[in-house]
């Protein structure tokens, strides 16, 4: 029989040289995964799942016995029911499945299989690891488990004086019990009396559970060719021959369980977490971290303190916008831009080539009044804060996380972590390790690591050129469609029509350019999230740590210059190279370069990121709550003939949707791009903390609801912080002191207008006896004479717009007649001292403050580091003293009978 098999397995090597599905070598597979339950090739026969009946339990997350718990869950769909003519195909997939459930039969695992109730082509397997199942791959996992209860004190906070209010926010503790904290080893089996092993049902809690099955699944083969094996459940569900894998929800979220043995941890965790009731309440980590597992649990912490953290930018940030509303009135160059007898008397040139037209300056009356709100003094005390509070946000965020790696003991688990299976099955090249001088197996030679990472920079780097082409796309259009709306502006040049009033060519320009930008940014997003995965996968990192990391940064630099590319040309390039109306510069040699508002490009900036920012928090939402939710509507829709069964736990959750293992990174690569619009160009928009606080609070209890609801459980993972994400922030904190200081002087009119009021609007430079805002608008705007556009053309193209022999224009020259006509005049040159000079100040400042923060504050608490240290030593000497009494009993033993023995030799002998 075993050659029966084996005969089996190459009649299916022969018939199936067409499926490219994945070759990969397994050679060293099973010199990592050591189990005595042997393997298909030493059985005498396939092993198939037993077929039983519904037990008409709908609660169940057991076997039909009632004994054995239900770890994990396999769907497949029956091929003799298939209504389809590929016979062949389905009997390939039937033969692969049925190698594949042999082989975890063969591998210690119970299988039970169950036909659906609504569909009888669906059959459900569920899987169950035994004991020794379990405490064998727990021990090749190095995971964790107890060894006595923890007696250390627990952690006090700061907030204890004030427990008549925090207890208001808390978890109801008679809701939620408190998780009983331990000591904890990595598991060993010749060591298990070591353990705190109460009872063997509970000792390995679901979570734990699920782990080691998915572990096993993982890397079970279901084929053989030439030594090359195809493995995992992975690659089974993606070529269709399982249609779904998942762990089990415990119960119902809307109601508890009927098993009174059931802790309802997900009926819990909607009531007081996801439920909008519960907005208000602090999140239970312990329990999220407990059902769901550390990484899914560290997200929703850092998510909670970020949000927490926002809350006082957003006090700071409606402070300084208030400050900028209730001086709305006191803006003198705001005032001079709507007087009809300052502003409405200055002519100023036309824009653009030919098409377009001379135009009043009080027709930017509007937005000069909003740009009042954001261009204010409050404006550069708020880009001071944030540079302190984003430090402030990182330090105290390390010493949380430190925390929570104590109390969720992840202090260690770099240990832990095992090879990717993907990685461990093309391991084909052997070297010899340089420390342990013994061979072990890698994937690639050094020049082959070389290759793959060279060809994958160039792929990130093609992507990254080809955004900057859609942004200079964008550019193109600006340009173009700003001579198409100055061209339709009415030449009554009267300032109250109602277009002219709020709808300028510069902001109709800017409002479609930035629809455009976000509609662009979407479609290439969608694009480049599958190739990123695609660099990912042929880069080949090592553990799930790697491959997460690899792709965070391929990802996160991709949504950097496709987010804020738009923001940056805002900021530092547009009107910055514009030259003068006499001698313009032209974009590509036919577009002329676009300019600001006589107010600068600050409003424009702000208008671009409430579009982006708003448009992406929407469009997040609507694919994080309609998606899904219509998604299970329609599952629920095509059973709805069976819908007056009682339906067993699987079934129900085989209706939910799939999380993806990357579902996690898209939340944190959604919150992570937000901190950076919260902190690079905050200047521009003080509000945007606020919005951003808003959104997080509804952030949390959306994902919280999906997870709860609308989403299958995911295999709970390790995970002992928020890994390439925190270098991320530290860098975006850095830049955005750079970008904030280059905000505040090259984009706002803060530093010109300061330079006014201390020296150009008193002698010897100004007129006025004392220091005044009054001539402002008039001093920074140059003069033009209409009759040198012939200098750059054979004809005047603006003689048919009006009489004019003068027009204005916004930068720092001498007018004409002068003996430097057209050059830059000496406040052109205070101004650009001044900017250069307070962007020197200003950074160095924050940066020393920053600095000193982070030295100042530790990364790891003292009382936390103790703790550390002292679990750590309790530990080793439980498990030390422990050794000595199994050796102190052995001794006894071997004493006992070598007493017993000189005894007996040394005892007369009886006749």
């Amino acid at each position: 029989m075993q050659m029966m098999t084996r005969d089996v397995l190459l009649e299916m090597e022969l018939e199936e040289d067409d499926d490219d599905d994945g070759d990969i070598v397994l050679e060293n597979l099973e010199q990592t995964i050591v189990s005595g339950f042997g393997s298909l090739e030493s059985q005498q026969d396939f092993r198939t799942p037993e077929f039983e009946e519904f037990n008409g339990k709908p609660d169940s997350l057991f076997f039909s016995d009632g004994q054995r718990r239900i770890d994990f869950v396999l769907v497949y769909e029956d091929e003799s029911r298939k209504e389809t003519n590929k016979k062949g195909s389905n009997e390939k997939q039937r033969r692969k499945r049925r190698a594949y459930e042999s082989n975890l039969i063969c591998d210690g695992l119970q299988l039970e299989a169950t036909r659906s109730l609504l569909d009888d082509k669906l059959v459900f397997v569920k899987v169950h690891a035994p004991w020794e199942v379990l405490c064998t791959y727990a021990e090749i996992m190095h995971i964790k488990l107890p060894l006595k209860p923890n007696d250390l004190k627990t952690r006090s906070s700061a907030f204890d004086n004030f427990n008549w209010f925090t207890k208001v926010l808390q978890v109801d503790e008679s809701i939620i019990k408190p998780e009983q904290e331990f000591f904890t080893a990595p598991f060993e089996k010749n060591r298990m009396n070591d353990f705190y092993i109460q009872d063997r049902d509970t000792f390995f809690n679901p979570a734990t559970r699920s782990r080691i099955v998915y572990f096993i699944l993982s890397r079970i083969k279901y084929q053989v060719r030439d030594n090359v094996k195809k493995f995992g459940i992975n690659k089974l569900v993606s070529s269709g021959i399982y249609k779904a894998a998942f762990p089990l929800h415990d119960c119902s979220f809307s109601s508890p369980s009927e098993d009174l043995s059931c802790p309802n941890e997900r009926y819990l965790l909607y009531r007081e977490w996801a439920h909008p009731r519960s907005i208000y309440k602090k999140q239970p980590l312990d329990l999220i971290r407990k059902y769901y597992g550390e990484k899914i649990g560290i997200y929703f912490a850092w998510l909670g303190y970020y949000t927490q953290m926002l809350l006082l930018a957003a006090v700071v940030g409606v402070a300084c916008f208030l400050y900028g509303y209730f001086n709305q009135n006191n803006c003198t160059w705001s005032k001079e831009v709507c007087d009809p007898d300052i502003g409405g008397k200055i002519i100023m040139c036309p824009q653009c080539d030919k098409l377009c037209p001379f135009w009043k300056l009080n027709i930017t009356c509007e937005s000069s009044k909003k740009l009042c709100l954001f261009d204010s003094f409050g404006t550069l005390v708020f880009a001071v804060f944030m540079g302190v509070w984003v430090t402030l946000f990182l330090e105290f965020w390390k010493r949380r996380q430190a925390e929570l790696e104590y109390e969720w003991d992840t202090v260690e688990l770099q240990q832990e972590e095992q090879a990717r299976p993907e990685y461990e099955a093309r391991c084909t090249h052997v070297v010899i390790n340089e420390i342990t001088q013994e061979e072990e197996r890698i994937p690639f030679t050094t020049w082959g690591k070389c290759i793959r990472i060279t060809l994958c920079a160039s792929a990130v780097f093609f992507w990254i050129l080809l955004i900057i082409a859609s942004v200079i796309g964008i550019i193109v259009y600006r340009l173009s469609v700003f001579i198409v709306f100055s061209a339709k502006l009415p030449k009554n040049l009267n300032g109250t029509d109602p277009i002219q009033k709020y709808l300028t060519p510069q902001m109709a320009t800017s409002i479609t350019a930035s629809l455009i930008s976000f509609i662009i940014i979407m479609i290439l997003n969608t694009i480049y999230e599958k190739v990123a995965i695609m660099i990912t996968n042929f880069e080949l990192p090592r553990t799930q740590t790697d491959y997460e990391n690899s792709l965070t940064m391929k990802m996160f630099l991709f949504q950097f210059v496709n987010y804020y590319s738009s923001c940056f040309y805002i900021a530092f390039f547009k009107g910055k190279f514009v030259g003068y109306p006499g001698d313009p510069v032209y974009w590509l040699g036919k577009y002329r370069n676009e300019e600001c508002d006589p107010g600068g490009c600050l409003l424009e900036l702000t208008t671009q990121l409430i579009i982006i920012m708003g448009g992406k928090a929407i469009w997040n939402n609507i694919q994080e709550v309609l998606l899904p939710w219509v998604m299970n509507l329609i599952g629920r829709c095509r059973t709805v003939s069976g819908a007056e069964k009682k339906t067993p736990r699987w079934e129900q959750d085989y209706h939910l949707q799939p999380m993806g293992k990357l579902g996690l990174f898209y939340e944190y690569l959604e919150m992570i791009i937000q901190f950076g619009f919260v902190t690079l160009f905050v200047a521009s928009f003080p509000l945007a903390p606020l919005l951003a606080l808003v959104n997080n609070i509804l952030e949390i209890r959306v994902d919280a609801w999906k997870l709860t609801t609308q989403y299958r459980r995911m295999v709970p993972e390790k995970a002992q912080d928020i890994g390439a994400w925190q270098p991320i922030m530290q860098g975006i904190a850095i830049l955005a002191v750079v970008t904030n200081a280059m905000i505040i002087a090259f984009t706002s009119d803060m530093i010109p207008r300061l330079v006014y009021y201390w020296s150009f609007s008193i002698p010897p430079y100004g007129d006025h006896p004392h220091y005044t805002m009054e001539g402002y608008i008039n001093n920074t705007l140059s003069y033009f004479n209409v009759a040198d556009f012939k200098s750059k053309s054979k004809e005047n193209p603006y003689t048919e717009l009006g009489d004019y022999t003068a027009c204005r224009y916004r930068d720092f020259r001498y007018p004409p007649g002068h003996p430097q006509e057209y050059k830059h005049n000496i406040y052109y040159w205070h101004v650009i001292a001044a900017k250069l000079a307070f962007i020197i100040v200003m950074e160095h400042i924050i940066y020393s403050v920053k600095f000193f923060i982070s030295y100042a504050i530790p990364d790891v608490s003292k009382s936390t580091k103790s703790k550390i240290r002292r679990e750590k030593y309790l530990t080793q000497k439980l498990l030390h003293e422990n050794h000595l009494k199994d050796m102190t009993k052995n001794m006894g033993v071997i004493a006992e009978r070598m007493i017993a023995v000189v005894d007996n030799n040394l005892r007369p002998k009886s006749d």
